[in-house]
């Protein structure tokens, strides 16, 4: 069986990717939904054998201890391979090694919220120029030269250095993992892994300027637009570095105030998948930004934005200019099921 998938067209949006994204989970579940292979007796022979994708795999003399010892580790070793036919190295073309691959990322790449991480993104744009070149060659032929021709395209493309070789990296990891599931032969990934990255100056690659840190002076014109919980997390980033996602998860209960510096404790951050232990030390200052936001249930979130929708609409209503004899009054112009509506917590985007 030979599964195909595709990846998302370049120009479209992300708003326009899910038609295209339910492609790659119906391909990928193609290697999914496969029943468990029963352990048969050859009567001919009075061989234990298995039908994988067609193909027969034998395990001696049937009804003997070492037969079924084989056969339970040959299925376990397919169950960990996500439940994928046994193919041989020339079977698998470029496509169907994504498909495979997009079954590990997708249960992989995940918050422990059970939210698709970016990383998922990323991988989606990198295979692109991948799929686009070397879509239907047959995997392990997939060699050096290819890759460079990858990286070409990626540069003809007007990606800018940095990503480029990000990207190439996601490819190899492709291969990598590959290798690991034994699909493609050892020697592949080793063969990969001598392409470097680009250089500065050694390439036609466009070079992108260093990100700098933004000035206080256009920090301090935007306060006058923004609720007291946005501002309120601006100002926490700023005198404790933490990241976005960090101060948006912060909750009453991953505090300790218990000192005269806080520490905050986040439950999920970057680099928790590696077993690491975040703290965040709050000073005097910080306390005193945070300080209107701990007065709710220890487990809820510090910055609602639920609540901050709710003090826009009351700020509104004191400043109206309307009388209350014309016009709307509150509660009386609201939809049933609104296009959009506070979902409790920010988002790195909002």
């Amino acid at each position: 069986m030979t599964v195909k998938s595709q990846i998302i067209d370049p120009k479209t949006s992300f708003s326009d990717q899910k038609p295209t994204s339910n492609k790659l989970k119906a391909a990928s579940a193609c290697c999914v939904r496969i029943r468990t292979p029963k352990l048969r007796h050859h009567k001919a022979t009075g061989q234990a054998y298995v039908v994988f994708n067609g193909r027969a795999v034998y395990f001696g003399p049937y009804g003997t201890p070492e037969s079924v010892e084989s056969y339970h580790r040959t299925i376990a070793e397919w169950h960990a391979a996500g439940r994928n036919p046994l193919n041989s190295y020339a079977d698998i073309t470029v496509h169907e090694l994504v498909a495979r691959f997009w079954v590990h990322v997708e249960s992989y790449y995940r918050s422990p919220d059970g939210k698709p991480t970016s990383e998922q993104d990323s991988l989606r744009y990198a295979l692109r120029p991948l799929l686009e070149l070397y879509g239907n060659t047959v995997a392990s032929e997939f060699g050096p030269r290819c890759l460079r021709a990858v990286q070409q395209k990626m540069v003809q493309m007007g990606w800018c250095r940095n990503n480029v070789n990000r990207s190439i990296s996601r490819v190899k990891m492709l291969f990598k993992w590959g290798v690991s599931q034994e699909l493609l032969p050892g020697a592949l990934h080793q063969a990969l892994a001598t392409v470097p990255g680009l250089r500065r100056g050694r390439s036609e690659a466009r070079e992108t300027p260093a990100v700098k840190p933004v000035e206080q002076a256009y920090i301090d014109a935007i306060k006058p637009y923004l609720s007291r919980q946005i501002w309120a997390m601006i100002q926490l980033q700023l005198l404790t570095a933490a990241r976005p996602g960090e101060v948006l998860s912060m909750r009453p209960c991953d505090i300790d105030r218990s000192g005269r510096i806080w520490i905050y404790t986040p439950r999920d951050h970057k680099t928790a998948h590696h077993g690491h232990e975040r703290k965040i030390y709050i000073g005097p200052r910080g306390q005193n930004n945070l300080r209107p936001f701990l007065f709710r249930p220890a487990e809820a979130y510090c910055f609602s934005t639920v609540e901050a929708y709710a003090e826009r609409l009351m700020r509104d209503y004191a400043n109206r200019k309307t009388p209350l004899s014309c016009g709307n009054v509150p509660g009386l112009n609201c939809k049933e099921n609104p296009e959009w509506k506070p979902s409790g917590k920010y988002s790195v985007a909002t």
